[in-house]
């Protein structure tokens, strides 16, 4: 046809040409790229020829345990994780605290350089998210074109007001753990749920938000990879199975092993000294609390093979990593703890941690130590990323290559091996003096009864409470064994006072004035006299009942009696020189039993005389007295009644709870005047007229903040702000007479209502204590071929050490049984563990004849109980003798 255009077949041949040019040259390309890279792994040259990075899914738990047969619920993740990845057997938690462990796992560091120390202390605060949060695993992987996720738990403190760098999908729960009622920040957005199982199980939620987004991300990005963190709260507390799983495990028992109430331990630091065994009643808890905590991870598994059956169905199982493991283990009536974690022993520091993936080995088990803070440095090197230099721990993706195993047991092997040891460290670091250096603690290689040798050497120790201020004395006891003991009474804190007063008179007492200005006249000696004599006299008729906030307290310095009372002063009653056995023989039999208990103090009653007559004994409730010859005397009801004993004991301490909380606002208050204190009066600077007095109707505090800089003023108002909190809780709890807080310690109660899902405790309420303000350590623990160790310093100057391979279940205390060079030793590893920097100071390497270094660590000989013989100055080899610290 006239107009039509050449045939088609030369454009049709060079289109051919093009495609063909297209298909060859990169496999020409590839060819020699693999040429290059002939010494890297098998795992690094499929990603080169794919040039697609592998999907890493993070299922993390909370307070999971190993030690206490866990993942015995948990036959599907076995399955999955064990059989078709690499279990290994010496995964250890760094901090074993919730929110210390997980701020580890975020940047790879140990507790002592992201300074989250407690789950309270720093955790999710302003300094946290300005000087750790940027820098998590999260922003490195998401900066390298990774679509992030993270669905459940964060942090403790997180609050849910803003998103976290590093994550492009954020759900994340706002404070601690819950399965119903709880908040959840969705992309910035709060989101709150209800009781309703179908909807709001938390669990469920966490699982199906991360599969949906998997599912999202690949069909509409397929190439780039997704890092997706799905942190369960299972099995916290409190602990809320779904339904359908309300009635599993009726005979859980797992949780009895050897230490389970192994009570009390007078080897073992304090708060294992404090605790008894347990009663019926917590033990009956402990088999509540396993039987529900297990129930929860039941979900957890069925979240496990959902994620897994997800990743088969989309065809990326070969191409994903997936990790399982917990922030930290628990204890469950381990050594008479009800429940609880923070101790630095296996069942709180061991953790379950499985890796399944592209070439990770499958069925095997691996020996290696592996540490939480080794979870960061391994994401990132799993994408490919570099790993910053200060991330403490370690990547253990070449424990997981097959073609290039470690063994660490090969002593002839020229490489360094993998690490054997480690550090655990809990709690607050010491206090630091002015010159920046730590407060000495005790001298942690002395034993006790060196170190009070030592003391008792001082002057002041070696009179008998005489000395003003004097807090403690040195008694040799009938063993011959020199021993401190505290002075008693008030001596020891009024003892200056007290000789002032009687130096002087009474006509040198200060007087207080009720006007805010400064009184610059003076006041002549016989107006100070006739104001003491008035505010002293003693009122005839029937005495007036004490309340409890009106205390008074018996006194006796250099032979005179005083009542010391916290409102009124010091009021002079006597001498012992008096007819103290007359007296006392009328006064027995004639109390007055309408008083009130005051917790401590002195009945003074008024005679007919001008004399003070001093009491015939020491009332100390309004049931029991203290006689003069030091023995105590009680009514005849507490002597035939056994609730009659119990009720008063109970009451006992309850008033000694009371004192405690007392002295110790007195305490808060006396260091809040310390910070207010005003200025020396200036009685020569001309006064001049406030013209503006509005100004000066600020309260006491905001006076002192205004005075302040701005430093020191945000830091008084953090102080400020746990101050008030404690006092609200203190309200609260006497509101609610709430008689199971101690001071010092942590505590719980428990009661028919706390759990608000099948199956129920019905046994009525108890109180248990599970940890102490003073459980601040630092522990060296070692796994080699030749020893299994752990020995641990705490903030007391306390020391323990386990032999593992004899005691594995750490019953007894053998420091004892070590030399002085061995603890010197371990000492100076554990410093240099406690201030290391970057996984190349963290992680001290130890291969084929440096192994000989811990052959200073055996024991010089083992035993089953260390006994207790009488030391010698000479004796150095002794180190602990029931060491208090």
């Amino acid at each position: 046809m006239a107009g039509q255009g050449p045939p088609a077949p030369p454009f049709l041949l060079l289109l051919l040409l093009v495609l063909l040019a297209v298909v060859l040259l990169p496999e020409a390309q590839g060819s020699g790229y693999l040429s290059g890279y002939r010494l890297r792994s098998r795992l690094q040259r499929d990603r080169n020829i794919r040039n697609i990075r592998p999907n890493i899914i993070l299922i993390l738990t909370d307070d999971q345990d190993i030690e206490l047969g866990s993942m015995q619920a948990m036959n599907k993740t076995r399955h999955i994780m064990e059989k078709g990845g690499t279990h290994f057997s010496n995964a250890f938690s760094t901090t074993p605290m919730c929110c210390p462990s997980r701020s580890s796992i975020l940047t790879g560091k140990y507790v002592h350089n992201h300074h989250t120390y407690t789950n309270n202390e720093n955790c999710s605060s302003p300094s946290w998210q300005a000087h750790h949060e940027p820098h998590t695993f999260a922003v490195h992987l998401n900066n390298s074109g990774y679509r992030t996720a993270f669905f459940g738990k964060y942090l403790n403190e997180y609050n849910g007001s803003y998103v976290p760098p590093g994550w492009k999908e954020w759900v994340a729960l706002v404070k601690n753990s819950r399965f119903y009622n709880y908040t959840l920040c969705r992309n910035g957005v709060r989101e709150k749920h209800s009781s309703d199982y179908p909807k709001d199980y938390l669990t469920d939620v966490i699982t199906n938000d991360s599969i949906n987004y998997f599912r999202i991300s690949k069909r509409m990005y397929p190439h780039r990879p997704v890092m997706m963190v799905l942190s369960h709260v299972a099995p916290h507390g409190p602990e809320d199975s779904a339904p359908q799983y309300s009635s599993a495990f009726p005979n859980a028992s797992q949780h009895i092993t050897p230490s389970y109430n192994y009570a009390p331990n007078p080897d073992k630091h304090w708060i294992l000294r404090y605790t008894g065994p347990m009663k019926p009643v917590h033990m009956q808890f402990t088999n509540m609390l396993q039987r529900r905590r297990m129930q929860t991870l039941l979900s957890v598994d069925d979240s496990v093979e959902k994620v897994y059956n997800m990743l088969v169905e989309m065809g990326e199982l070969d191409n994903t990593y997936l990790i399982y493991t917990s922030d930290h283990g628990y204890h469950i009536g381990q050594f008479g703890l009800v429940k609880g974690k923070s101790m630095p022993y296996e069942f709180d520091i061991r953790i379950p941690f499985y890796v399944r993936g592209p070439n990770v080995e499958q069925g095997a088990i691996n020996p290696h130590i592996v540490l939480n803070i080794d979870l960061a440095p391994t994401l990132l090197d799993m994408a490919g990323v570099d790993i910053p230099a200060e991330m403490d721990g370690k990547s253990i993706l070449k424990l997981l290559d097959t073609e290039r195993p470690v063994n660490r047991f090969h002593l002839n092997r020229k490489s360094k091996t993998w690490r054997d040891s480690f550090l655990v460290e809990r709690g607050k670091p010491p206090h630091k003096r002015a010159d920046g250096k730590e407060m000495a603690q005790e001298e942690n290689f002395l034993p006790k009864y060196q170190r009070v040798k030592d003391l008792c050497q001082k002057a002041e120790y070696q009179t008998s409470c005489q000395q003003p201020g004097q807090k403690w004395q040195c008694v040799e006891d009938p063993a011959g064994k020199l021993r401190l003991y505290k002075c008693k009474g008030m001596a020891s804190l009024f003892a200056p006072r007290m000789q002032a007063l009687m130096a002087g008179g009474a006509s040198q007492l200060p007087l207080t004035s009720n006007s805010d200005s400064c009184n610059c006249f003076q006041t002549t000696s016989m107006e100070k006299r006739k104001r003491i004599l008035t505010k002293n006299k003693m009122k005839t008729g029937k005495p007036v009942t004490r309340k409890r906030w009106a205390r008074s307290v018996s006194y006796q310095p250099d032979g005179d009696l005083y009542a010391v009372d916290l409102e009124k002063g010091y009021r002079p009653l006597g001498f012992r020189n008096s007819s103290w056995g007359r007296d006392r023989r009328r006064r027995v039999g004639h109390e007055d039993e309408t008083d009130e208990f005051s917790g401590m103090g002195v009945t003074v009653k008024p005679t007919t005389s001008n004399k003070l007559i001093p009491p015939a004994a020491l009332k100390v409730t309004y049931r029991c007295s203290i006689l003069m010859n030091d023995t105590v005397k009680c009514d005849g009801g507490l002597y035939k009644s056994l609730q009659a004993w119990k009720d008063h004991k109970l009451h006992i301490e309850h008033e000694i709870e009371t004192l405690q909380t007392k002295i110790k606002n007195l305490r808060e208050v006396k260091g809040h005047l310390k910070k207010v204190r005003p200025e020396e009066c200036q009685c020569n600077t001309p006064s001049f007229p406030i013209r503006n007095k509005d100004t000066f109707k600020l309260g006491l505090g905001q006076m002192y903040s205004l005075r302040m800089p701005p430093k020191q003023k945000t830091q008084w108002l953090q102080k400020e702000q746990k101050r008030r909190k404690k006092l609200r809780k203190f309200l609260k709890r006497l509101q609610n007479n709430d008689t199971c807080s101690m001071p010092g310690l942590t505590c719980f109660t428990h009661d028919n209502h706390h759990w608000q899902t099948a199956p129920f405790w019905t046994m009525g309420p108890f109180c248990a204590c599970t940890s102490a303000n003073n459980n601040t350590y630092w522990c060296l623990r070692t796994i080699n071929d030749t020893h299994n160790f752990l020995f641990c310093e705490f903030a007391t100057g306390f020391l323990e050490y386990f032999d593992l391979n004899t005691d594995p279940y750490q019953l007894i205390n053998a420091v004892s049984t070590l030399d002085r060079s061995a603890l010197n030793m371990m000492h100076q590893q554990l410093m240099d563990l406690r201030g290391c920097k970057g996984h190349k100071q963290c992680n001290p390497e130890k291969g084929g004849k440096e192994r000989n270094y811990f052959s200073e660590y055996r024991p010089v000989h083992r035993r089953k109980r260390p006994k207790v013989k009488k030391p010698s100055s000479k004796s150095l080899g002794q180190i602990w003798e029931g060491w208090v610290g």
